[in-house]
């Protein structure tokens, strides 16, 4: 049974060198691992250096040693190959573009699983001891007697790699028994991943003791590594298949799986019982140059990119660049086939949802965002009737009108980081016009404020599926009524409202207003919104600027003209409508969230969203 242990803990990690700049810088440490001479435990080359991994980075790295015995067989044992892999995941270990958490070898270490192949890989493996880097290790078929499972008893194997070696790591969370079968514990992205590490052939015990390790760990996605399971793309092979049978599909846990022993590299993806999808991974490159030169495969974890970008480097063959490559060389130094450089997309949250959900953000009450100058503060907690009130207390109430028997629907669904949980439903179209949209009531203290300080704007807002161009572009989240050219001679179109916060035929965010210093509206463009995604958009003026914020980054195309204020022909403001030549032109064909409208600017950090 596995139980916790301490993880791996570190500095926050800097921004280094890219790992093809480090590859290259390191040409002198690959030349003296191949002349044999004495290799620094810290390499001066990388801006990692001497860095632990960054545990909470939501951007990790598992390294993966496939097959490393041509390089460990009798008289012809060469370690260095090995020794420069593993300087190079020390060395990068803790750059910020790399943050390399953990390795794991895939078996077959050896030829022969001789004592003297085992002293050998045993002693380059010192390498990462020494530095208390956290790695697994398993048993492949030419490590031990291939016709025994995991009961097998003692083996050179076992003297060199079993619990004994691991037993005062931090990441090292417990073993079977019998020693052939171990897991481990490694902290990335603020929480606790499970590595497998699976003997050659697994006995009734070894399933039953992975069954409980898992069990032992219930909100840990598991990383499963063994010698035998992928046989070729989309193929098992027949221990693979019991693997899958008896312990994989069973396990939602069980996302990823990592196997060697056969050649080329190749994937395959089967859905488990829980209709979730399992990344089946083999890579081996045994029957490449110099025995597969110890390559690493780099799976690049990107929790907000929802992707594992994978590679497969050789550091011993790009460490000696310097003294030159020849051709073959040169081929081998980077591979980046289909099979050995591509991109997996996985909805992590979703992913782990079945086993660890992602906790829901809870509703905040409305007083928590009424920040000083709030000047109105809507939210759509329930359906709405008539009226919507204004929770900032300063009287702008909204009413719903209604155009071609259109209503207002209300739905429960709400961007994730909002404060109330629910939204309006739009049904707008264009022609026929058709739809229902909010307008302040007469006399709103709103009406006619100019906010020359500096104000800022916030919405939710989700288009839907069919949200189309034709029918549903330029349709107003929040807007003013009046024409722009009601409150002076314009240079532009006299008919436009005097200000809109729409939707653009992209469909994107478009910020159109008249400012109390110009004779013209000035224009932020924000870039397409995709349907179907919860999007918070926020259009801050600091008294003299402007600047739109979608998902509070900023946009590109926000104008450097002085803009101060809001124009007002003290008419109302409109949610979900927009006016041109003072009629309603266009209704919303969306979900709208909470708007709140301050009269200053906001930092990033004020907004609703936080």
């Amino acid at each position: 049974m596995c139980t916790s242990h301490d993880h791996i803990q570190g500095e926050a990690a800097q921004a280094g060198a890219g790992r093809r700049n480090f590859l290259r810088a390191t040409a002198l440490l690959g030349a003296a691992a191949t002349a044999g001479v004495a290799l620094p435990a810290v390499a001066e080359a990388s801006s990692g250096s001497g860095r632990r991994p960054d545990p909470e980075s939501r951007r990790f790295t598992l390294a993966v040693m496939p097959d490393t015995q041509y390089l460990f067989d009798g008289p012809s044992i060469n370690p260095a190959p090995v020794e420069a892999s593993l300087h190079y995941l020390l060395e990068q270990g803790g750059a910020a573009d790399e943050n390399i958490v953990f390795l794991s070898h895939l078996g077959d270490l050896t030829q022969n699983g001789a004592p003297e192949e085992f002293a050998a890989i045993s002693k380059a493996f010192g390498i990462l001891d020494r530095r208390g880097v956290g790695y697994s290790v398993l048993a492949g078929n030419h490590d031990i007697r291939s016709s025994t499972d995991d009961q097998r008893g003692a083996t050179p194997y076992l003297d060199a790699f079993g619990p004994q070696r691991f037993k005062d790591r931090p990441t090292f969370a417990g073993a079977s028994s019998d020693g052939y079968n171990t897991c481990h514990l490694f902290r990335a992205a603020g929480r606790e991943w499970l590595v497998l590490a699976l003997d050659w052939r697994l006995s009734a015990k070894g399933y039953a003791w992975a069954k409980d390790v898992i069990a032992a760990h219930p909100k840990a996605p598991v990383i499963l590594t063994t010698h035998e399971l992928v046989v070729g793309d989309d193929e098992l092979s027949s221990y693979g298949q019991q693997l899958w049978d008896r312990l994989i599909n069973e396990h939602d846990q069980i996302f990823l799986t990592l196997n060697g022993h056969y050649w080329p590299a190749g994937r395959a993806t089967r859905k488990n019982a829980a209709g979730n999808e399992v990344h089946l991974h083999l890579t081996n490159y045994q029957n490449r140059y110099f025995g597969g030169a110890a390559m690493i495969r780099l799976y690049h974890f990107d929790l907000d990119r929802d992707v594992i970008d994978v590679e497969t480097v050789s550091p011993w063959i790009l460490g000696r660049a310097k003294k030159g490559l020849n051709e073959l060389e040169r081929q081998e130094m980077e591979l980046s086939g289909d099979a050995d450089r591509f991109s997996v997309g996985i909805d992590f949250a979703e992913r782990f949802a079945g086993f660890d959900p992602v906790p829901v953000r809870p509703a905040r009450p409305a007083s928590q965002l009424l920040v000083r100058g709030t000047a109105a503060y809507w939210r759509f907690d329930s359906a709405v009737v008539d009226t919507v009130r204004d929770l900032s207390g300063n009287g702008n109430d909204l009413t719903v009108v209604s155009v071609g028997g259109g209503t207002l629907g209300w739905s429960a669904d709400h961007h994730p980081d909002q404060p109330g949980h629910g939204s309006l439903e739009f049904t707008g179209y264009k022609s026929p016009l058709t739809g229902a949209y909010l307008r302040t009531v007469d006399g709103a203290p709103l009406n006619s404020a100019t906010f020359k300080d500096g104000y800022t704007i916030e919405a939710f807002y989700r288009l839907p599926a069919d949200w189309s161009a034709a029918h549903n572009a330029w349709s107003g989240l929040v807007s003013r009524t009046g024409r722009n050219g009601s409150v002076g001679t314009v240079t532009d179109d006299p008919d436009e409202p005097l200000a809109t916060l729409s939707i653009s035929d992209g469909p994107g965010p478009q910020w159109a207003v008249h400012p109390l210093n110009q004779r013209q509206l000035a224009t932020n463009w924000g870039d397409e919104t995709d349907p179907g995604i919860w999007w918070h958009l926020a259009v801050v003026n600091d008294g003299r600027h402007t600047t739109m914020y979608v998902q509070g980054c900023p946009v590109a195309r926000n104008p450097h003209a002085a803009a101060v204020g809001i124009a007002s022909a003290g008419k109302p403001w409109l949610l979900g409508g927009y006016e041109y030549a003072d009629r309603i032109d266009q209704i919303l064909h969306g979900r709208l969230g909470d708007v709140r409208i301050v009269s200053r600017a906001l930092p990033v950090s004020s907004f609703m969203t936080h």
